[in-house]
């Protein structure tokens, strides 16, 4: 069995992939640790991003994914994972920005916010080193470049 995901879309749903391709990504992301888990996935816009990161952590802004660890349960099948809210108008603009294919970083920010959701984590070099190599190593599988490698500006 693998990873089974709700998405949910609090969004116009142009502005953001299929949720059969963000299930895609969160499974490949989640490997052998999802198996027999939930996760549930929520689009959402800058305003629902900002609420969220401002109620839970204490950020004033709209950020590009948050999430949320169900933390220590009963053992039940399935085993939630947890929550992750990613919002489509920041992953637009830094798409933009960072002159990355929407696509593409659409599938780091499900990749990076389900490593979260593993216990992943980027407080300190060491850690963010590591979390960083499963990344890449994810999304190179998925057929996507390094996230991390400098874009050249033309």
């Amino acid at each position: 069995m693998t990873l089974a995901v709700d998405v949910g879309y609090g969004t116009r749903r142009p502005m953001a992939p299929s949720a059969r391709l963000l299930t895609r990504w969160a499974v490949a992301a989640a490997g052998r640790r999802g198996g027999h888990a939930v996760l549930s996935l929520r689009v959402v816009t800058p305003q629902e991003s900002r609420r969220l990161n401002r109620e839970y952590r204490g950020k004033d802004y709209a950020t590009n994914v948050l999430s949320f660890p169900a933390g220590d349960l009963p053992v039940v099948t399935p085993l939630p994972l947890g929550d992750l809210v990613i919002c489509a108008g920041v992953v637009a603009r830094e798409a933009r920005e960072q002159r990355k294919a929407a696509r593409a970083h659409w599938a780091h920010m499900v990749v990076h916010g389900v490593l979260h959701l593993l216990g992943h984590d980027h407080e300190d070099e060491d850690d963010a080193r590591r979390m960083e190599r499963r990344e890449v190593a994810v999304l190179r599988a998925l057929g996507y470049a390094n996230p991390y490698r400098q874009v050249p500006r033309g």
